[in-house]
């Protein structure tokens, strides 16, 4: 019998009787359809643990399903065993009749390491989905994730936007949706599919680097779990304050909607209508319009914001850059252009 049979056979054993990957299998099913765009996926793929799982788990149900998918990963090209790491994963993947492409990074990455990588990383994978008309990128986050990224922006004194942290779905560029099935299970329940199924993945060496805020915060992340941390509560909270932000951002689109005005190259904003708002729906607007501006995935930080407001308020500001965007207050009315 042939390679690719018997990997069939095996897979459909696995899913028939294990019950732990059986369940993550019909979450992921459940949570593609009710989010798709169209029928065509791309998979993003590092080489961990976690999004192994979603390689193996999204390959299969696909082609159950007869949907097209893109396995992708970003080989950042920081490391200097990044290419040779990257051509492991996709030897790995082959094993298993999964066909991965690597898309490589070709700017530097100095300041600001995390988030410049984080924004390569995005926009290489939305430029792949828009060129091949892909309108549903899938990725591994999972609860683990969910609760660093609460804590991290607790840290940094986020509003209600970023406490809410990452939702199921969400917009990006280009018409694409960013699905997360995997929000609801925790990184180990993840490994068990891996360690099941490959015999090793990736290890990124910069999940350990302790200059970076969110490996101290996965540090203390599991002190507190040995100290009785729930990670259901907390996502139980992380829920609450996204239904929150759900009512705030209603009435911020009704607000954009009566002063403030979208033109081809810039967004004009009453200024003396904005003032009199609430200060979490003063955030909110000033981050629409620079999404709206800019199709940027990221918000500008809370504290430039802040600044940014206060500033004109003041009439300390009368023209500044913030988001790739240029603000200029000119009497009551912001002027909001694309920096270039």
């Amino acid at each position: 019998m042939k390679t690719k049979n018997l990997n069939v056979l095996k897979n459909r054993d696995i899913f028939i009787k294990d019950k732990k990957i059986a369940e993550i299998y019909s979450k992921l099913r459940t949570i593609l359809l009710k989010n798709k765009k169209n029928n065509s996926f791309g998979i993003a793929v590092s080489g961990g643990p976690d999004s192994m799982a979603l390689a193996y788990l999204s390959n299969n149900l696909l082609k159950e399903m007869k949907y097209k998918a893109f396995f992708l990963l970003v080989d950042h090209g920081i490391r200097k065993n990044s290419a040779k790491e990257a051509l492991k994963v996709k030897k790995t993947l082959k094993k298993n009749n999964i066909s991965l492409k690597i898309l490589k990074n070709k700017n530097k990455i100095s300041k600001n390491f995390q988030k410049k990588a984080r924004d390569i990383r995005y926009e290489l994978l939305s430029r792949f989905c828009k060129k091949y008309k892909i309108k549903n990128l899938v990725t591994a986050h999972h609860k683990d994730d969910q609760v660093e990224t609460f804590l991290i922006r607790l840290s940094r004194g986020s509003g209600v936007e970023g406490l809410s942290s990452m939702s199921e779905a969400t917009k990006l560029k280009y018409g694409i949706v960013l699905i997360r099935p995997f929000l609801e299970y925790k990184k180990e329940q993840l490994k068990y599919i891996s360690k099941r199924i490959f015999n090793r993945t990736i290890k990124d060496p910069s999940n350990k680097n302790k200059k970076f805020l969110r490996t101290n915060i996965r540090d203390l992340v599991k002190i507190l779990e040995s100290k009785g941390l729930n990670f259901d509560q907390i996502v139980r909270s992380i829920k609450n304050i996204s239904s929150t932000k759900d009512a705030i951002n209603f009435y911020v689109n009704q607000s954009l909607k009566k002063f403030v005005k979208f033109r081809k190259k810039d967004a004009i904003l009453d200024f003396k209508m904005f003032k009199k708002e609430p200060e979490e729906v003063k955030f909110k607007i000033i981050n629409k319009i620079v999404k709206n501006r800019t199709d940027s995935y990221y918000p500008p930080r809370s504290k430039k914001v802040l600044n940014l407001i206060i500033g004109f308020e003041r009439r300390d500001l009368k023209k500044c850059t913030l988001g790739g965007c240029i603000f200029e207050r000119k009497n009551n009315l912001l002027h909001v252009s694309k920096e270039y």
